[in-house]
């Protein structure tokens, strides 16, 4: 019997004064305390995944993408951080992968190899792109796929339609029958659903159940920024419609843009080699920004640290505040979905 522990989070944005907070004097930038409180947890599992909402596009910055979205770019700094931290494996399609063009997403999969995290979604090369990445987990041979709904309006060169993972059913199902020939679990990640919605739309439900039917195991969302219910089906497959943010500024004046979880996620294989989710849970977090030593810092937290009662720094509004988010996080990860 093997037995491995996934963490899963949503959407790293890093941006605006997330990264002004991480500058240094010298003009260089420290992102460590950013994940400092949380990177313990995830660091416990086994393979700890989650979804890059910006890209190293570096300071040039390659060509400014016209985009129905904002253009996210963040200092190399942060990718050895996020290493540090636990993370293995990060998804590179979303709707900002191409906000820096080709050129901006090339160097963005080389700044991650260089600091040694496996990506999926976008791609180097043709060659590239007809791979898939297998991780072999404590003798769990775990398939991972990525897609996206969509780029913001930015389009990928016609010449390299191979570049990124878009949401193709037909695709996505060729992949799924493809890795299950190779692996014993199938995870796919998805960056679809409407934003600012805690309800999965239909489309998603439709995808998901489709996909189940397929054989996918394991689905994880992002896209909304803001959490979407958790759903088990049967002992072999689970799904995330949304993970939210895990690291953002508030978006839209909501609050809940900054709540998430980190999902936890076991998963049994047993002799005759079939694997099944034996339990899952989560831990709420949220994205605090406080003054310390005459500076600003932003961290990510566990909820229910904060409101440990033995900390004497929280004010009674935060203290309302975090109490607030987490009731919310409760409440939407316990809905149903139809």
């Amino acid at each position: 019997m093997s037995e491995i522990l996934i963490a899963a989070v949503g959407d790293l944005m890093v941006k605006r004064y997330i990264i002004s907070d991480a500058k240094l004097a010298n003009g260089t930038y420290s992102f460590d305390p950013l994940l400092e409180k949380v990177a313990p947890i995830l660091k416990k599992a086994d393979l700890t995944i989650g979804n890059l909402e910006t890209t190293f596009a570096g300071t040039k910055g390659g060509v400014r993408r016209k985009s129905r979205g904002p253009l996210f770019k963040c200092p190399d700094e942060l990718a050895p951080v996020l290493k540090r931290a636990g993370f293995d494996v990060l998804i590179t399609a979303n709707n900002h992968c191409m906000d820096f063009g080709a050129k901006g997403l090339l160097r963005t999969l080389r700044i991650l190899k260089q600091n040694g995290i496996d990506y999926t979604g976008t791609f180097e090369s043709e060659n590239k792109a007809k791979e898939y990445l297998i991780k072999n987990i404590k003798g769990v041979k775990t398939g991972i796929l990525s897609f996206t709904s969509g780029l913001n309006g930015i389009s990928v060169p016609s010449n390299k339609s191979w570049m990124v993972n878009l949401i193709q059913t037909k695709k996505i199902i060729e992949d799924i029958h493809h890795l299950k020939k190779h692996v014993d679990l199938v995870i796919i990640y998805l960056h679809f659903g409407n934003e600012y919605s805690h309800t999965p739309n239909l489309k998603q439900k439709q995808l998901v159940r489709l996909l189940f039917k397929h054989g996918a195991n394991i689905i994880l969302g992002s896209h909304p920024h803001v959490l979407q219910p958790l759903s088990t089906r049967g002992e072999q497959q689970f799904v995330a419609y949304s993970l939210g943010n895990f690291i953002s500024t508030k978006l839209m004046k909501n609050s809940h843009t900054q709540s998430s979880i980190i999902l936890n996620i076991k998963v049994k294989k047993n002799e005759e080699g079939k694997i099944f989710i034996s339990e899952t849970n989560y831990i709420p977090t949220l994205v605090h920004r406080k003054t310390e030593n005459g500076r600003n810092k932003t961290e990510v937290i566990s909820i229910h640290e904060a409101l440990n009662e033995n900390n004497p720094k929280l004010s009674a509004k935060q203290r309302e505040r975090f109490q607030n988010m987490l009731n919310q996080t409760k409440k939407i990860i316990k809905s149903k979905v139809e």
